[in-house]
């Protein structure tokens, strides 16, 4: 099996928003992967942003 093909930023905020060491989301079955994602966005907050969203006010953001 290949490891995922992302970058290193997105691995690393992957598994610190995972809570899984690095080396295992790399190694990860990509339908676990994806189960583990939408869990997470469940189980966030709707109103709360993601980190992908600009803040209002701050360049970027028009």
């Amino acid at each position: 099996m290949r490891p995922l093909q992302i970058s290193p930023e997105t691995a690393q905020k992957l598994a610190k928003q995972l809570n899984v060491p690095l080396e295992h989301l790399m190694h990860m079955p990509q339908h676990i992967l994806l189960q583990k994602l939408a869990e997470l966005a469940q189980a966030k907050p709707e109103g709360e942003p993601s980190e992908a969203d600009p803040a209002p006010g701050k360049p970027g953001s028009e």
